[in-house]
């Protein structure tokens, strides 16, 4: 029977329908084929390279199904059963907690986790394990935005409209996005309305797919896309476009606003940017001037030490002219990992409680402590963000056990060889994922855990859309879901009131999230699994979902938008003679992430695609290099070795590395963990970089390693 579900990589969450072989099907046969659902409304029958291989993880022989343990740092990994592999996690984190007190024992989530697990996660840290040390991966992905969002209007959603919208609005800014690389099938939406007349305007430093389908690209300097935002308000300020009426009636601020962003004039913006003064008001015109228009940020923008600042000066703009809560147009973001959106909603986060409550606020300690069936004063205060954790582990006062669940920290962390350090400075490292990953290789345990099509859960997709995410298949005898192991562990910690029933959890989260902005009371497995997903929020079974947001007002104490006056301050670090290079990281169109699953489908490596750095034609000429030589990319904090792809459309003086890969190819070996004052977002998106062909490059050269980076 054919089973309809939804795929296991990015924030659109395809509907996709996997059906078993048949009973005469050759015995290599895939244990699922996949096929597209034509009537899902974010995918419409479209999937992407990694969509439709995403079966071929399932049997794959470097799977995971029995629990690791180590006996000692000196020696491997080796099977064992699950009692020994729980009891030692147990034993690990008492001796921990009894040394070193309850925050020495920490928990590092993830933005691929299920709406369950990402709340039980949460509740697990802080009543079984009594800890304030918990923190996920989507701190280094969606924070900035989301703080911005949360300042500006109260709350957080990704898109706070579906993305179908986008083929209705008559202009679109998308800024620091490449989807027709990371999201092929959202193309469509983008395609539909450029063949209606809409008109597009995409900035970045590359001339990426999506790029080349716009009417304008703007390629700035990297770290400079707050300075062009403010020169776009000015110019729309100056000229006549902004929407007064909107501004008085819905929204505060803009006053300050406007006098921040008269020094940011066209010609000093150009010098900033590198953006043309007649491109900017082209821009801005092409904004204004249409009906119905949209702004869209995401990582380009947004993994910046400024990068809270950035977001906010967008929202500026788009609330200057009027656009959040019009008919298909608006400002939003565009969500990254699988439920990014639902991951940052209900707990996992160091300063959240469910239903993005506040873990600081006594009434939402109150209401989440009821529902938990333990005392408010019981739960933690709020701890430190990933980054910050991660720098400290094994130190005095920093974490000494960690539990990692669904997260490859040694390839995804900023300042990756120092994190590594880190880790291996533990006196406990615990594991969950099911394949062998980078981080996993590291860990004292091991646990084994279940693929998506193997187990039942929710998602919540970049539209708000909650979706169901069923079983289709059993999983491995040996591997477990992560609800069980947490249900394991609580009870041998004493704490025997965790269920790893997934539709028992999310009943129990949208008890939790009752209230809150992120309210998901009205929801359950059943009702997911007769509708194509419902937007939260959703407070009653009888409420049909929320699809659009701010159409009437705002979710602020006085309900209205507030702008908020923002200023360029520049990246953490600029070009100089040692390192005269901008780095930028990102994605590549047939890898996911941290690579731990596309790097081992075949098909996604057939192309034989590795790690390459993208240098501009005359950059490379500079070095002496073509396609596929090696070259040494070096920065303050460490090198990595990569091949070359030379490419015409990028900035002359900024190179561009994809970050799927671990070893010497690892790009956070050389990215700047410098942090986001609001959301403790790093810098990943740029910073100083020298190249080398790697056939002349020093060895023994040092990095500045000895010049501990700024976390302010």
């Amino acid at each position: 029977m054919p089973t309809k579900t939804h795929c296991p990589y990015c924030s659109l969450q395809c509907g996709m329908t996997l059906t078993a072989p048949a009973p005469d099907a050759p015995a290599d046969a895939l244990p699922l084929t996949v096929a597209p659902q034509e009537d899902f409304p974010t995918n419409l029958g479209g999937l992407c390279a990694k969509g439709w291989t995403s079966a071929e993880l399932l049997a794959h022989p470097e799977r995971l199904t029995q629990p690791l343990v180590r006996d000692s740092r000196h020696e491997p990994l080796r099977p064992t059963t699950w009692d020994d592999a729980l009891d030692r996690v147990v034993a690990g984190i008492r001796r921990s907690q009894d040394a070193h007190g309850r925050d020495s024992v920490g928990c590092f989530g993830g933005g691929g986790l299920t709406n369950e697990k990402a709340y039980q996660l949460g509740k697990f840290a802080r009543v079984a394990l009594g800890t304030a040390s918990i923190d996920y991966n989507g701190r280094f992905c969606m924070s900035s935005a989301a703080n911005a969002a949360g300042r500006a209007f109260g709350i957080d959603r990704g898109l706070p409209f579906p993305l179908a919208d986008v083929a209705h609005a008559d202009a679109v800014l998308l800024v620091g996005s490449n989807p027709a690389d990371t999201m092929p099938p959202a193309m469509q939406f983008f395609d539909a309305g450029r063949e209606r007349g809409a008109r597009h305007v995409v900035v970045d430093p590359r001339l990426t797919g999506t790029a080349r389908r716009a009417e304008l690209h703007l390629q700035p300097v990297p770290g400079t896309d707050l300075a062009l935002a403010n020169g776009m308000l000015n110019i729309a300020i100056r000229e006549g476009l902004v929407d007064h009426d909107y501004l008085a009636e819905r929204t505060t601020g803009f006053e300050a606003v406007r006098r921040a962003v008269r020094l940011y004039w066209p010609d000093r913006v150009e010098r900033i940017t590198g953006v043309p003064e007649a491109d900017l008001v082209a821009a801005v015109h092409l904004l204004a001037e249409a009906p119905r228009a949209m702004i869209l940020t995401a990582r380009g923008a947004e993994q910046h030490s400024s990068g809270s600042d950035t977001v906010m000066a967008y929202i500026n703009l788009a609330l200057a002219l009027g656009l959040p809560g019009r008919p298909y147009s608006g400002y939003g973001t565009i969500t990254g990992q699988g439920n990014g959106q639902g991951g940052r909603e209900h707990g996992q986060k160091a300063d959240q409680l469910p239903g993005y409550r506040r873990l600081d606020d006594p009434a939402a300690r109150a209401h989440v402590a009821g529902v938990w069936g333990v005392h408010p004063d019981e739960l933690p205060q709020p701890g430190v963000s990933a980054y910050e954790m991660l720098d400290t582990l094994g130190t005095d006062g920093g974490v000494r056990a960690l539990l990692v669940t669904a997260s490859n920290i040694v390839v995804s962390a900023p300042r990756a060889a120092h994190v590594t350090e880190r880790l291996r400075a533990l006196d406990l490292l615990v594991v969950s994922d099911f394949f062998l990953s980078e981080t996993a290789a590291l860990a004292d345990v091991v646990l084994p855990t279940t693929q998506w099509a193997e187990e039942t859960g929710t998602m919540t997709n970049l539209e708000g859309r909650v979706i169901l995410r069923q079983q289709a298949i059993d999983a491995p005898d040996g591997a477990r879901t992560d609800l069980w192991i947490m249900r394991e562990l609580a009870e041998r910690l004493g704490r025997p009131f965790f269920s790893d029933d997934p539709e028992v959890v999310f009943a129990e989260l949208g008890r939790a999230s009752a209230g809150g902005k992120a309210d998901y009371s009205g929801l359950s497995h059943q009702r997911l699994a007769q509708d194509q997903g419902v937007f939260w929020p959703c407070p009653s079974p009888r409420h049909p979902g929320t699809p659009r947001l701010f159409t009437v007002d705002f979710p602020t104490p006085d309900r209205r938008a507030h702008l908020h006056p923002v200023e360029h301050k520049g990246t953490a670090e600029v070009p100089d003679e040692e390192y005269p290079y901008y780095l930028s990281t990102g994605r590549l169109a047939r890898q996911y992430q941290s690579g731990t699953q596309t790097r081992r489908v075949p098909s996604l490596a057939a192309d034989g695609a590795g790690a390459a750095v993208q240098l501009h034609r005359d950059l490379a000429q500079r070095l002496g290099v073509g396609d596929g030589a090696l070259v040494q990319l070096r920065t303050r904090r460490g090198k990595a070795v990569m091949a070359v792809e030379v490419v015409a459309g990028i900035r002359p003086d900024t190179v561009f590395a994809p970050f799927h890969w671990g070893g010497e190819s690892n790009a956070n070996l050389l990215t700047n963990p410098v942090l986001d004052p609001y959301s403790r977002m790093p810098e990943f998106k740029v910073c100083a970089v020298a190249l080398d062909r790697a056939d002349l490059a020093d060895p023994a050269r040092p990095t500045d390693t000895e010049s501990e980076p700024s976390h302010a």
